[in-house]
């Protein structure tokens, strides 16, 4: 037996469960760098004993010999990719009919639904999945998960979570706003039971909120914040055309510009790795290119629906789990524009990534020769010259938001130009040098 005694081994336990349970204060969104250490610790409840003797030894194992994060590199090529727990992925039409009740973790599983106001209300798809449920596996459903979740719903639907210890599985149905939602109920009720539920997802939009395991909710003085845990992630994906045939068509329009901005941002990640995160972002940013125009012309082709939806995945599906920070500026600037001034994140992205990726093309050669990789898969012939092909791709996302009817500006939203600096300050965290300069001049580009 180690010379660490067994209280000693769960004070480091509890003192882990701390460090852990700090990241809900921050605004921070990037996917959490996760170790098999810390995997252990917020698994387990701080308060409970350690229940056994062979548990006991894995938990000093890993505390001994942590496993250190390893970012991938282009030169040398090498890296490493650790997938989430992702267990099943339908898509097509029908597949939640066919398939819903198997993506459940046993025969007694009680189900709690999570989802928004239009669904449950101007929809008859709430209704068919609690049917679909049946008494037996239903527990409940909350319908009044707003745009961007603000803290207030996400706290009652938490408290509705938190009442039924029936509850072992959340199915989040929507767009972002509930699935992360369902992401941070299963969070909140690990700390307080030492438990995660079986996440099950049904998106509705393209915004890709199902292929991670951080989520983000607004706080009542509007600021964007959020968790992150790998076991957060949602177990099931199931992509069926018939639930994004209610969405409305701008919005399912627009979150396909917020894949896209995942695609994009992820291929010049410093830490993504090449395979499978790059190669498929490339695939996802050709197949938006492509069906986005389709979609617009026929709405209603399911076929095209779930191409897109497919898209939407590989867009940023195979982040995986030690992915280092944030994705990129884009992003960070559509977190300061959304919640604060009640912007869509599709719409963020259709105004800020074809700039962002102008500005990296001529200020960063590292993204700018993964940005100039883009070209062949978004109709733009290359130059050889990274830089110029850079700013070509950027152009060209610039003209498909165009096409697609999503050109939009901040005066549309009624932001004041006066809020140029508070929205460059909270993108780029400084308030002056280079670096905010330069954005400061995209950020008045954009009223």
């Amino acid at each position: 037996m180690s010379s660490l005694s067994r209280n000693a081994l769960h004070s480091q336990l509890i003192r882990g469960c701390r460090r852990s349970s700090s990241l809900r204060h921050s605004s921070w969104r990037g996917p959490l760098p996760t170790t098999s250490t810390t995997r252990t610790i917020t698994t387990s409840s701080p308060l409970s004993p350690i229940s056994s003797k062979s548990t006991y030894l894995k938990s000093l194992q890993q505390i001994r010999h942590k496993s250190k994060m390893t970012e991938s590199s282009q030169s040398p090529l090498s890296g490493l990719w650790k997938p989430t727990h992702l267990q099943q992925l339908f898509y097509g039409s029908d597949c939640v009919s066919k398939h819903l009740l198997e993506c459940l973790p046993n025969e007694k599983s009680k189900a709690f639904i999570i989802t928004g106001s239009s669904l449950a209300n101007k929809t008859s798809l709430i209704k068919s999945v609690e049917s679909l449920l049946g008494s037996s596996r239903h527990a409940g459903t909350f319908s009044n998960i707003k745009q961007h979740a603000p803290v207030a719903e996400l706290d009652k639907a938490t408290d509705a979570v938190r009442n039924d210890d029936s509850i072992d599985t959340i199915i989040s149905i929507g767009g972002g706003s509930p699935i992360d939602s369902a992401k941070a109920i299963s969070y909140r009720l690990n700390e307080k039971s030492g438990r995660f539920l079986h996440h099950i997802a049904i998106p509705t939009t393209l915004s890709a909120a199902e292929c991670t395991f951080n989520a983000g909710y607004t706080e009542t003085n509007g600021q964007k914040t959020g968790v992150a845990h790998p076991e957060c992630a949602p177990h099931a994906i199931l992509y069926d055309s018939k639930f994004a045939l209610e969405t409305p068509e701008k919005l399912w329009m627009s979150t396909g510009l917020r894949a896209l901005d995942h695609a994009v941002e992820l291929l010049y990640h410093p830490t993504s790795t090449e395979v499978p995160c790059r190669q498929l972002t490339l695939i996802a940013a050709h197949d938006l290119f492509t069906y986005l125009p389709k979609y617009k012309s026929s709405p209603k082709d399911e076929d095209v629906i779930t191409k897109l939806q497919l898209a939407s995945y590989a867009s940023l599906g195979f982040l995986g789990l030690n992915v280092k920070g944030g994705l990129g500026l884009s992003h960070t600037l559509g977190y300061a524009l959304g919640s604060p001034y009640s912007i869509p994140h599709g719409i963020t992205s259709c105004m800020t990534l074809g700039h962002v990726v102008k500005l990296k093309a001529s200020t960063d050669p590292s993204a700018a020769s993964q940005i100039s990789r883009l070209c062949p898969f978004v109709g733009v012939t290359a130059s050889g010259d990274d830089k110029t092909d850079g700013t070509a791709v950027g152009d060209a996302i610039l003209k498909l938001v165009d096409s697609l009817g999503l050109k939009s500006s901040l005066t549309e939203y009624k932001v004041d130009e006066s809020e140029a600096h508070t929205i460059t300050k909270t993108a780029t965290r400084a308030e002056s040098g280079e670096v905010y300069d330069s954005v400061m001049k995209l950020v008045k580009g954009l009223w």
